[in-house]
């Protein structure tokens, strides 16, 4: 009796050879890297730590890579008996973060674009190898983000002292080793889960193909909400950057923490609150508004909300209406590319779980954290620009609770608009069953179709 090999899925490919398949994972990371080195250094070289001593400016944008990709850089001070030095800082640079989200994701998605059906076993793998090389590559940067500085007091006799007897202060980084690869492999895992989330470029083995009529379309209008954002800020930045002088603090902003600021502001519209303080010693490249807001006399918290954003910049208000456009579009495209027999208030209920998760994301990537000081023989913080403190952080249940709410109205109200373009050609439900029938839109697309979502 013959052995007959079980013929492939409709729309599958072959499986690869081994040296194409490490090809292809090696292409997504050297690719991901690549553009948030890239970023980083810009964004870096625009924040003046170009002029950083003793050649740590590569240091430094390593340093900066690992934060971006959920990985942990701790400050560590020495000063012999003399002095003392406290440094903590815990920020993501969201600008390179998002731009090694979009490229991992181009990348990996790259050799799939013409599949509409994946095998379980092979996309296992894609990612498996994918992981293995992106682990050595952060363990890579751990070794190399590392560097340590020497700290000035101000000279004098101090100073003097200090070098006398071996006890000059100074603060260092290093990337420590386990957290970076941890969670640097978690960020990789979220970044392709999104992206086989929200693109349909991205084939699914067949046995998932039914939930992405409810997971697809609110997914991928969330993503589309946070792009808009981040190229409205994009805008406002460069005509800041060109019409208000500092430029090189402007493009600082935008290519280390566009993300962090238009994101917020997504937050602050739908009616969400920060609360947060900056030292007045210390000079963060921000926007006005928020330096104004978050510098409190006598160092005090600060809240972040329309309110207190609007009595610096009028202007502000326009987040508000901004929020309520966006939102309300990204329920009606999400409607649109939903399966017409999606009842109204089950839309809505997609689109409030899709905003709240998204809030939650934010709120928790917008935090900052940062703490540095300086003590010589016991005697407090000396001197402006020795210490001080800076955080930012979410009230969440507000938060999240707004974008339940928000999600919940726009996603009616989206579906509600997208009725009639939704159900253009269907056969509607006013027969006996009292329901819309399906048509050749609303089946889970397959190979037939060549199809994987919205």
């Amino acid at each position: 009796m013959s052995r007959t090999s079980s013929p492939a899925p409709p729309g599958a490919a072959p499986a690869l050879r081994p040296v194409h398949a490490w090809r292809d994972a090696l292409a997504t990371v050297a690719a991901a890297l690549v553009t948030m080195w890239v970023v980083a250094t810009l964004g870096l070289w625009a924040a003046g730590a170009g002029a950083l001593p003793s050649g740590s400016f590569p240091r430094v944008v390593a340093a900066t890579v690992v934060m971006a990709v959920g990985g942990s850089v701790e400050l560590h001070g020495d000063a012999g008996f003399l002095a003392e030095t406290d440094a903590a800082i815990d920020v993501v640079p969201l600008s390179v973060t998002l731009a090694g989200a979009l490229v991992t994701s181009a990348a990996f998605l790259a050799p799939l674009r013409f599949r509409a059906v994946a095998d379980s076993r092979e996309m296992l793998g894609r990612v498996g190898r994918t992981a293995a090389l992106w682990l050595l590559a952060m363990l890579l940067l751990a070794l190399v983000a590392r560097h340590t500085f020497r700290i000035s007091v101000g000279g004098g006799i101090i100073e003097d002292i200090g070098e006398a007897l071996g006890a000059t202060p100074k603060v260092g980084f290093s990337a420590e080793i386990a957290p970076t690869m941890g969670f640097g492999l978690l960020w990789l895992l979220a970044v392709l889960a999104i992206t086989f989330l929200v693109s349909h470029r991205a084939p699914l083995p067949s046995r998932l193909l039914r939930f992405q009529e409810s997971v697809r379309p609110p997914a991928y209008a969330m993503l589309l909400v946070l792009l808009c954002y981040v190229l409205i800020a994009l805008v406002i930045g460069l005509i800041t950057a060109i019409t208000h002088g500092h430029p090189a603090e402007t493009v600082a902003v935008l290519l280390l923490g566009l993300p962090n600021l238009a994101w917020m502001g997504l937050g602050i519209g739908m009616g969400g609150s920060w609360r947060g303080r900056v030292a007045e010693g210390i000079g963060l490249p921000m926007p006005r508004v928020l330096g104004d807001v978050l510098r409190v006399p006598g160092g005090g918290d600060a809240t972040l909300d329309l309110g207190s954003l609007a009595e610096q910049d009028g202007r502000v208000w326009l987040l508000l209406p901004l929020a309520a456009v966006l939102l309300l579009a990204a329920g009606f495209l999400a409607a649109v590319h939903s399966p017409a027999r999606t009842k109204h208030w089950r839309h809505a209920l997609h689109m409030a779980l899709a905003l709240g998760l998204t809030t939650l994301v934010i709120g928790l990537l917008t935090r900052v954290a940062a703490h540095y000081g300086l003590t010589v023989i016991g005697v407090g913080d000396l001197g402006e620009g020795l210490g001080g403190d800076v955080f930012l952080r979410a009230d969440f249940l507000p938060l999240i609770g707004y974008g339940l709410l928000w999600g919940l109205v726009t996603g009616f109200l989206g579906s509600l608009m997208a009725r009639r373009v939704r159900h253009r050609g269907a056969v509607t439900g006013d027969g006996p069953t009292g329901r819309d029938q399906p048509t050749g839109r609303d089946r889970p697309p397959g190979p037939d179709t060549g199809r994987g979502g919205p």
